[in-house]
């Protein structure tokens, strides 16, 4: 598969799990600076990882939050929260991650985390 096709396929996940606006605006925003690692995220993350066939969306969606929480991640985190609502997590299972995240990766992350996901939530609300 060629690079392009495998940023082609990113793109096209990426725009499900976080939404065809945001990944419009974050393309638009890319600088010549920014660009590159705009394009690597979407190829590699996206394209090779999200479309492999050994995990489903909701499980990578699960994985990813806790990492974003014990890395203390608070950008990526709240855009990954509102990804795992649209693969299908609800609420509560976000929250028993976060406890998770903080009781093996210290309360500080997990208080982080959980401020961070209230946001996310309250912005899918409010939308």
């Amino acid at each position: 598969m060629s690079k392009s096709e495998l940023f082609e396929k990113g793109l096209k996940v990426r725009k499900e799990v976080l939404g065809e606006d945001y990944v419009n605006r974050s393309i638009a925003g890319a600088d010549e600076f920014t660009r590159t690692m705009a394009e690597w995220s979407t190829e590699f993350c996206w394209g090779a990882l999200w479309t492999r066939p050994g995990m489903d969306r909701r499980t990578r969606s699960i994985v990813n939050l806790a990492m974003l929480g014990a890395l203390n991640r608070p950008h990526e985190l709240k855009l990954h929260v509102k990804g795992a609502l649209k693969n299908g997590l609800t609420k509560d299972e976000i929250k028993e991650i976060l406890l998770q995240v903080a009781v093996y990766c210290g309360v500080p992350a997990g208080i982080d985390a959980f401020r961070n996901a209230r946001e996310a939530f309250n912005e899918v609300d409010a939308k």
